[in-house]
């Protein structure tokens, strides 16, 4: 029962965290912002502040990227988690 179960409800939590992923790069600009850690977040902000052009576009990118990945990973979760689930 547990296999069976256990399977069929990892799809939305597959879902929520595949979702929540890219809020990961939003909470660490805050986080470094407000806490003044060296990282990632920091050097966007700081990049956006000085109209740094090539670390903003290179951020987005970046930003862009994790959320790409982030869904591919998702969409390739629900096929190993439901058989039934597939991708002609």
């Amino acid at each position: 029962m547990l296999r069976h179960v256990l399977r069929n409800s990892l799809i939305p939590v597959v879902t929520i965290i595949g979702l929540l992923i890219p809020f990961l790069l939003s909470g660490s600009v805050i986080v470094e912002t407000i806490f003044a850690i060296p990282g990632v977040g920091r050097l966007a902000v700081q990049g956006a502040l000085s109209r740094d052009y090539p670390v903003v576009m290179t951020m987005t990118v970046l930003a862009a990227v994790l959320v790409i990945v982030s869904n591919v990973l998702t969409d390739a979760s629900y096929a190993l988690l439901d058989p039934r689930i597939r991708y002609d």
